[in-house]
């Protein structure tokens, strides 16, 4: 959520200057650049804070301690095949597809 809040402070920083540049007749290219220069180092002076949070969001996300996302689909069918196991417990799962028990 911190990642998403401050994509959009820098979006709603930017499009603005986009305009404010459009209309001063810099050119598409040139009021792309001056936009997001000028978006960058205003986020990058006065939202430390949110840029800091933003980072440390992305760093658990990517470190391997947060919990995987898994869709609502997901979730059922692990909750089903959970359900069939513990219903039949003499049936083993394996992904070994040297096992001879295993179907081709």
């Amino acid at each position: 959520m911190a990642f998403l809040k401050y994509s959009l402070i820098r979006l709603a920083l930017f499009a603005p200057l986009f305009v404010l540049f459009t209309l001063l007749q810099l050119g598409v290219l040139m009021a792309v650049i001056c936009a997001a220069l000028i978006a960058f180092a205003v986020s990058y002076l006065f939202f430390q804070k949110q840029r800091d949070e933003a980072a440390a969001a992305l760093h658990h996300r990517f470190s391997g301690k947060a919990k995987p996302l898994r869709s609502a689909g997901e979730v059922q069918d692990a909750h089903a095949e959970d359900s069939l196991l513990d219903a039949n417990p003499h049936i083993a799962i394996s992904n070994d597809a040297k096992d001879p028990n295993a179907r081709s």
